[in-house]
């Protein structure tokens, strides 16, 4: 069984008091039924580490794939180590968009991350001209075949991919539930063709896109799906849990 997971991406919001404020919030109210992640920016990492309830994963949004070096402004997979951090993201829409991430540097970083004991949440999805266009399982092969390719994989439970439709992120639309499970599914068969079936099926695929307390359950209701992947909703500590406790 594949535990389901909701994992927050705070992207570039949250002082250091409010990100301590957040887990005070949530302390008392997370599941422990459903695995709970939130990705914050670097600098306050460490002392989400430290303050986080047990149930409370806390993760990266990037790093880089060299381990040191003269690389201005960057992270590597040894500091997000030291800062105890179990997953980091790689490869969100707005890192592929705004910083020129490819799939060669993601699948850099996916097997950098695994050697340093962090678990990826690699992102994979289609622009709205893609899809328009037909190409939305071309798309997340390529993604999938280049993000993945020469990866040793030990155990599929400490892989994460997330299927985000750029279309629908931070945009108010959202992907509908068969929508999410059509592609989810196409993404498991495209990591069977790579790990084989048997990992594939342990390996957990996320929806992310506009993703709400409202719209959440159903979404979970797929067969493909195993958790979200989400923005917005997951700054504020009520809709977070509200995410969280699904099942309740």
């Amino acid at each position: 069984m594949r535990k389901p997971m909701i994992a927050g991406n705070w992207k570039m919001n949250k002082t250091r008091d409010e990100a301590i404020n957040f887990t005070l919030g949530v302390a008392n109210g997370l599941p422990l039924n459903v695995e709970c992640v939130v990705c914050a920016p670097f600098i306050i990492l460490r002392d989400l580490v430290k303050r986080a309830p047990k149930n409370l994963k806390i993760g990266a949004q990037n790093m880089d794939y060299h381990e040191s070096g003269a690389f201005t402004g960057e992270i590597s997979p040894i500091m997000l180590q030291d800062t105890g951090v179990e997953y980091v993201i790689i490869g969100h829409s707005e890192r592929r968009s705004y910083y020129n991430e490819t799939d060669e540097s993601v699948n850099l970083k996916v097997k950098k991350a695994l050697e340093f004991n962090l678990k990826p949440i690699v992102c994979v999805g289609e622009v709205l001209e893609e899809r328009e266009s037909g190409k939305t399982e071309e798309v997340l092969a390529k993604q999938v075949r280049l993000g993945f390719e020469g990866v040793k994989l030990d155990e599929p439970a400490n892989l994460v991919v997330a299927y985000e439709p750029v279309w629908a992120i931070g945009t108010g639309k959202n992907a509908t539930s068969q929508t999410a499970q059509d592609a989810c599914k196409f993404i498991r068969g495209e990591l069977a063709k790579i790990f084989g079936q048997s990992k594939a099926d342990e390996i957990r695929i996320l929806y992310g896109g506009s993703v709400k307390p409202e719209n959440i359950k159903e979404y979970m209701a797929n067969e493909d799906v195993d958790g979200a992947l989400v923005g917005g909703a997951s700054l504020k500590v009520d809709s977070f849990l509200a995410l969280c406790n699904y099942k309740n």
